[in-house]
């Protein structure tokens, strides 16, 4: 079976979104690098980005209390200040939206993780050198992808990999090009239904999120210790109880690049 192997040295792993599935990534990746610290091994910076406060619908949802809701905290700093006093590391935070150019390194020796839902950020996510991994739900299931490139040309050269081993693989943006894009026709507006609402309402799974979260987190240890990549794409479902991934290989990359 084919591997990833980018040749890629992760000096940072960036996490774009602390809301319901970013806020648990980094509790993973926090957990990660606590681990490796321990065992004397490499660990690279960790930066958290998000411009959102907390609000009184993210609490029991997302990893937020009631105190932070009133005060209007930024997410990415409670987030990051807490995994600092917990495991004594140095977690940073922007609270601004995510530029690929501003938060990203140029030489692209960093692992971008996205958990965001809008289009807008995605398109910036994608912009992002380095390895990307995107995160998406919808209301029981979703999808993780990891890649490096967003260039269909350069994939298809190398649909083959060499020598059991994939030096590219496709961003999320392009296999699925439709999360780069608005919502087409625009889902009919809500204004009385908060988020909280429309988890009481099973509009979406309490859970989904962690589920995401879990998925995401293991590429991300697998990808940090150096381990075997063997899928470029896992798909969650909460009904079905399942985590469907797809190997590194032509058959199942060639669809996505017709």
């Amino acid at each position: 079976m084919s591997t990833f192997d980018p040749n890629t040295h992760i000096q940072t792993v960036v996490i774009v979104g602390c809301g319901g599935t970013g806020a648990q990534v980094a509790r993973i990746v926090a957990r990660i690098v606590y681990d490796m610290r321990r065992a004397r091994l490499h660990t690279p910076a960790i930066l958290l980005v998000d411009p959102d406060v907390v609000e009184d619908v993210n609490v029991g949802r997302q990893l937020y209390s009631v105190a932070e809701s009133n005060l209007g905290l930024p997410k990415a700093e409670i987030v990051g200040t807490r995994l600092n006093m917990a495991l004594g590391l140095d977690v940073a935070w922007c609270v601004e939206p995510f530029d690929a150019e501003q938060h990203g390194e140029r030489h692209g020796s960093q692992l971008v993780v996205g958990c965001v839902d809008n289009h807008e950020a995605r398109r910036e996510l994608h912009r992002a050198r380095g390895i990307l991994i995107g995160a998406g739900n919808y209301r029981d299931g979703g999808q993780v992808v990891i890649g490096n490139t967003s260039d269909a040309d350069q994939m298809r050269r190398h649909i083959d990999g060499r020598g059991g081993k994939y030096a590219y693989l496709p961003k999320e943006g392009l296999l699925f090009p439709a999360l780069l894009e608005p919502e087409t026709p625009a889902p009919a507006p809500q204004p009385d239904l908060s988020c909280a609402e429309l988890v009481l309402r099973g509009d979406q799974v309490v859970l989904v999120n962690d589920w995401m979260a879990c998925v995401a987190g293991q590429y991300i240890y697998t990808l940090l210790r150096r381990q075997p990549i063997r899928t470029f794409a896992s798909f969650v479902s909460l009904d079905g109880m399942s985590v469907r991934s797809l190997p590194i290989c032509r058959d199942e990359l060639q669809p996505y690049l017709l």
